[in-house]
């Protein structure tokens, strides 16, 4: 077999603060030893997929060719951003294809003519070279759509469960939790009997959690909010929460609110409850800063949580029980609807980019880079 030739997208910030989106060509090798080489057949855009596809960029004024996007990046984001200028660096955190050749390890020819999927990064291509050591088979009968969002959200959602287990918490609180993500939490602490605080920007939002049969929905719009908040935090027993938005207020409105919910009955301390309070941000939907009104004693903590650390953390045991539980459960828990199918090329149109890059909770796309 020969160089395998196909189209990929990359993504380059120049020093001048010029940002550039294109579709590329590229060659291919024969994989060896445990190579993989995928034939892409579905991939999806995640907002961690947003941040390198296009971060902070002015996408809205921005020049739009054929397969080529050209926009300005703020002063603020390109000194940020300093490491990566001169760097066309591919995009696509996971996906899932068909692998069309192999490398001669047993491991890898065993997976010849199989469906997988991975999270290699790289994947918003036709084709994609990876190591078969690293790769989830999809059970017969599986499509690529439905294992193309089989490891960001499946595995973040089961790693909050991890995460709250392994340090002591009986209940979490979730922000922006009517996205693909929350969806699948829902189901989660359905299917474990954990108890959870949804909360969400609008009725429609909440209705759609409600569906799922979610218990503690709650409208982060609505005058009551706080009161409501209050009292589910007291329902539930939440001293941990994972938080999407980042900037303003919420998270230290929910550590209030868990301070508020663990002084009812106790004895009055000037330093407020020892009961730890952790709130954990995992993503940056509001980009502004967070603000903590300390009025939730002091025994608590906020920091920042990311898939792949944990995972790091978690051990290769746990990561096996947790891909496995998503392997078994495609179609069911961890299930991704999508809102539109977009081609590589549909994927630096002004319409799609304005459409996508939006992030409204809920809307999830999908590439099909061979379609």
């Amino acid at each position: 077999m020969g160089d395998m030739r196909g189209l990929k997208i990359l993504s380059t910030l120049a020093e001048d603060g010029h940002l550039t989106v294109e579709l590329v060509e590229e060659n291919l090798p024969p994989p060896t030893g445990h190579e993989l080489l995928i034939r892409v057949e579905a991939t999806p855009i995640n907002p961690s997929d947003l941040g390198l596809l296009l971060g902070p960029a002015d996408v809205e004024n921005a020049d739009y060719g054929d397969g080529r996007i050209v926009a300005t990046m703020p002063d603020s984001a390109r000194r940020a951003m300093a490491a990566r200028v001169g760097q066309a660096l591919a995009v696509g955190n996971e996906g899932a294809g068909m692998v069309v050749a192999a490398g001669d390890a047993a491991q890898a020819q065993a997976l010849l003519g199989k469906r997988v999927s991975c999270v290699p990064g790289g994947m918003f291509a036709q084709y994609r070279l990876v190591d078969a050591r690293a790769v989830m088979a999809l059970p017969d009968g599986a499509s690529a759509e439905e294992g193309a969002s089989a490891f960001v959200n499946p595995m973040t959602a089961l790693g909050f469960v991890e995460t709250m287990r392994r340090e002591g918490h009986e209940a979490i609180v979730h922000t922006a939790a009517a996205s693909n993500l929350g969806q699948m939490l829902v189901r989660i602490a359905r299917e474990d009997g954990i108890p959870l605080v949804n909360i969400v920007r609008s009725q429609a939002q909440a209705a759609t959690l409600e569906a799922l049969g979610a218990e503690h929905v709650l409208d982060s719009s609505r005058a009551d909010f706080h009161d409501r908040l209050l009292a589910a935090i007291e329902a539930t027993g939440a001293t941990i929460a994972f938080d999407a938005i980042g900037g303003g207020t919420l998270v230290g409105q929910i550590l209030h609110g868990m301070e508020q919910a663990l002084a009812k009955g106790a004895a009055y301390s000037r330093y407020g409850s020892d009961r730890l309070k952790q709130a954990y941000i995992y993503g940056a939907l509001d980009t502004t800063p967070t603000v903590l009104t300390r009025s939730f004693g002091f025994s608590w903590n906020v920091g920042g949580w990311l898939l792949t650390p944990f995972l790091q953390r978690a051990g290769a045991e746990t990561v096996e029980r947790m891909r496995r539980r998503v392997r078994d459960n495609l179609t069911t828990t961890f299930a991704s609807p999508y809102k539109a199918r977009l081609s590589l090329q549909d994927v630096l149109t002004r319409d799609a980019v304005l459409t996508y890059n939006a992030r409204r909770t809920g809307e999830k796309y999908l590439i099909v880079p061979n379609g």
